[in-house]
């Protein structure tokens, strides 16, 4: 046979066949999972083999008589080829591209992994920037709303004014700059003899201004905060001496009382000074419809005093009311507070309950307190409130509380009746803060730090520290502890859709919501804080509050007759 068939024929001859098997080096030849270039041809294989081989095998072709290759000669062709072919670095070369390609296999898998979780966590950021901001449009459309039905209904009022001839002294019309002055319009008794409460004409909201105090002085006086940069240096004026004082512009005409029920002593309480403020301040008296029909079945001396018969004439309170006076502990001034979504009136606390953290007012010398307070000026704590929204995950789009949800204390996330620990993943603003695993969240303001967050291990704080408390309960884990964050910072709480069980969130105690998986809840600071009246100053009736509310740090005094120095 000619040595180019034999060259192409290749390895497919029964020959062949029976060398392969026998030559141990050609058997450890196996394919391998990773493409391997394509073999050289026998032909090539051949030519590669030394010129002394080849030479003799032609020599050896010469020599033979009918001029072909003898079969010997051309299985020692053969069996060079195969291993000058064995003799090759393949085996090497082929572990190490299969160990190459195995990392670059894990690497490309992992960098698939990272894209794909960095696209998905851009969705959800972006999914989430998208909720928030449709949440910010409702609510600025629904304050614009507020504002031009304020701007028609005392264009309307005024116009009646002007048919009837009625004098006017003060410019009519909603301010709209912030929630606690009062150019607004209420309804107002008729002055004289004692009417039914039916007979109403329009009259006008006291006003006030907000100053500030230096060093728990009324003058009006302070310092203003500034930052010097000179010679590079950074410096600040002291600001930790600052009381916020409120001064009427105009004396205040209407007075909400809230009650504590149930309580006899309160119910006494309340009729004397309601008859006192009729009789000797010729003030206007609205409470709430249970304590009105409480007054009227005691006497019918009381018919002058205004209630409310739904949900819509509570929204109107506040441009009614100029002043509110809580008879209870902290919960009245909780649901006080709670009556106002939008701005609050100031807030007189007199203290009828247990602890009374907010009420610094006695009883006793209600006659006194009062006449301060309506004749100003006098010293306020604005205590800031949390707005919470709850986001379903079925909503996708739109917020399941039309309103949000304002609390004066904390809104707490727990696990409810569910056995499971509680799982919820918390963002500040755009950062991951944490991942809460325990019986739950506790989000408080720094007035509601002296409740709940405190029980589970969080500090005191003034509440006219600007700030949101970030408080676990019970974590299981050895170094989770408390925060205090900036009041600017906006916080996520979201249920994870690996949670085993549903969380439940309820706002000072009340209104409890389910939140399922992909549910998430949405606290900011909101812009109406409460203005709550102070006995001396902030600063004291905190303290005050602290020392005889908690017996904070009540010991008795070491000895002075032991060892000395």
């Amino acid at each position: 046979m000619p040595l180019d068939e034999l060259a192409d024929k290749g390895p497919s001859s029964s020959e062949e066949v029976q060398l392969a098997p026998s030559d141990s080096k050609f058997r450890s030849l196996s394919p391998s999972p990773i493409p391997l270039p394509t073999l050289p041809s026998i032909r090539s294989l051949v030519h590669s083999v030394s010129d002394e081989s080849v030479n003799v095998d032609v020599a050896a072709s010469h020599q033979s008589e009918n001029g072909s290759i003898s079969t010997v000669s051309s299985l020692e062709s053969e069996r060079a080829a195969y291993e000058f072919l064995a003799q090759t670095p393949v085996r090497s070369t082929d572990a190490h591209l299969v160990e190459f390609s195995e990392a670059m296999r894990t690497v490309a898998k992992a960098l698939r992994r990272v894209a794909e979780g960095k696209a998905a966590a851009q969705a959800e950021a972006a999914e989430w920037k998208r909720k928030y901001e449709l949440e910010t449009a409702h609510k600025h459309r629904s304050k614009i709303k507020g504002y031009s039905s304020c701007i028609n209904n005392d264009l309307d009022k005024l116009v009646s004014q002007l048919t009837l001839e009625t004098p006017t002294s003060d410019q009519l019309g909603c301010c709209g700059k912030h929630g606690i002055c009062a150019h607004e319009i209420l309804q107002d008794e008729v002055p004289g003899p004692i009417p039914r409460s039916n007979h109403k004409v329009v009259g006008r909201k006291a006003s006030f201004k907000l100053s500030w105090g230096c060093n728990g002085d009324k003058n009006g006086q302070h310092k203003h905060d500034f930052v010097s940069f000179e010679k590079g240096d950074i410096t600040t004026a002291e600001r930790s001496n600052k009381q916020i004082l409120l001064k009427w512009e105009s004396p205040p005409q209407t007075v909400l009382f809230i009650t504590k029920p149930n309580s006899n002593s309160v119910r006494v309480l309340c009729a004397e000074m309601i008859r006192w403020l009729r009789e000797h301040k010729n003030i206007n008296i609205f409470v709430e419809p249970r304590v009105s029909k409480e007054l009227l079945t005691e006497d019918s001396y009381y018919n002058f005093v205004q209630t409310w018969d739904n949900d819509e004439e509570i929204k109107m309170l506040r441009t009614k009311v100029d002043l509110i006076i809580t008879l209870g502990g902290d919960g009245t001034v909780l649901w006080a507070a709670s009556l106002f979504k939008g701005p609050v009136p100031p807030v007189v606390a007199f203290a009828l309950g247990s602890l009374g953290f907010m009420t610094p007012f006695p009883s006793e010398q209600y006659r006194e307190l009062l006449d301060n307070v309506l004749n100003g000026p006098f010293s306020i704590t604005l205590r800031n409130r949390i707005q919470c929204h709850v986001i379903r995950d079925e909503a996708k789009d739109e917020i399941v509380s039309e309103e949000p949800f304002l609390v004066l204390n904390e809104v707490t996330i727990d696990r409810g009746i569910s056995s499971y620990l509680t799982n919820l993943e918390v963002y500040c603003d755009s950062s991951f803060v944490t991942c809460v695993q325990g019986d739950g969240l506790i989000i408080s303001t720094t007035s509601g730090s002296t409740a709940y967050s405190l029980a589970a291990g969080g500090s005191m704080v003034h509440p006219q520290v600007p700030g949101i408390l970030f408080t676990p309960i019970c974590p299981h884990s050895l170094s989770f502890r408390p925060l205090i964050l900036p009041e600017y910072v906006t916080l996520r709480v979201q249920v994870p859709f690996n949670s085993r069980g549903n969380a439940w969130a309820s706002f000072d105690g009340k209104d409890r919501q389910q939140l399922s998986p992909g549910d998430a809840l949405i606290c900011s600071i909101s812009p109406w804080p409460v203005p709550t009246a102070c006995l001396v100053d902030s600063t004291t009736d905190f303290l005050r509050s602290i020392h005889e509310g908690l017996h904070w740090n009540l010991r008795k005094s070491q000895s002075f007759d032991g060892p000395r120095d």
